[in-house]
Formats: C-alpha cells, structure tokens, sequence
C-alpha cells in the first residue's frame, strides 16, 4: 500500500530549489582542504603567477586542484576564510584544512603541515618578485611569509 502524504511535485520543486540554492553558495574550501580530500587553490582565470606558483608546489609534492572564480567571489572567498585585505594576494589555497594566501614557497608549506601550529595558516602579502610563481629573471626581492592566527593577527613565519 503506498500513501502519498507528500505530493511528488512540490517535493521535486524544493528540492530543486534547494540545489539551486547550494550551486550559488562558495563551496566550503576548508572541506575541500582538509586531509582527506583535496588540496584546491582558488584563482582568478586569467592569472599567469598562479599556475606557475601551482606548478612549483607540485614540483615540490604538494598536490593541488585548481579552481578559477570571478574576482568578486574570490574576495568573498577570502574574508570568509578569516583574511584582512591586507593579508591578501591574487590566489588563495587550502591545503589540509590551512590557509595559504598568496606566493608561500613549498618549503613553508611543508613546515606548517609538520608543525600544525594551531592557526588559519600562511600568507605572502602582495605579489613580492621573486617568490615561486613571481620569478622574473634574477631579481629578487626581499618579502616575508606571515604566520596568521585564527584571531587575524600574525607574526614571521619565515623571511626569503
């Protein structure tokens, strides 16, 4: 015996909804980035540096996903993800559940997946020449990766 408690079409119609609902929300990138599923850096299509700072990670063996975004979801991106604007570069990656803001070198990155300092994770303000992704020729200019706490404030991590 079936019962039809629920009509079928209005259970179709909010379900329907419902996904419709989800496809315009931000996927959550610190699910994605967690241990168990990928590693996935957020981009704007059109950035060069950032395909090669993807490329110098995965020469160092950290395996990303990439996922390009319109500039205006890419900076919602970042403030939901605890970022202040001035903490903010062109790209940004999770990678096992940590923010990597910016041209962070791989051996930064690796040194925060064995320390897991309890923290949202690394940034390299700006677009420092030099920095993996940023090479141009010889030139290298002096910059610093900050550690960023969970409260937004940050400290040296490293200096290149």
């Amino acid at each position: 015996m079936t019962s039809r408690l629920i009509p079928r079409f209005p259970l179709r119609r909010a379900a329907g909804l419902l996904l419709a609902v989800a496809a315009m929300l931000p996927s959550s990138p610190v699910a994605a980035g967690t241990a168990a599923g990928p590693s996935v850096v957020y981009r704007s299509p059109t950035c060069q540096c950032c395909e090669r700072w993807v490329e110098h990670m995965r020469s160092e063996g950290i395996g990303l996903a990439m996922q390009d975004l319109p500039q205006s979801r890419l900076t919602r991106l970042k403030e939901s993800l605890g970022l202040k604007p001035e903490q903010a570069s062109c790209h940004t990656a999770v990678i096992e559940g940590y923010v990597v803001e910016g041209h962070v070198p791989a051996s930064d990155v690796k040194r925060l997946l064995a320390e897991k300092p309890d923290a949202l994770g690394l940034a390299v303000p700006k677009m420092p020449i030099g920095s993996p992704g940023m090479e141009q020729g010889g030139r290298t200019d002096p910059y610093e990766v900050l550690l960023v706490k969970k409260d937004g404030t940050t400290e040296v991590w490293s200096r290149h």
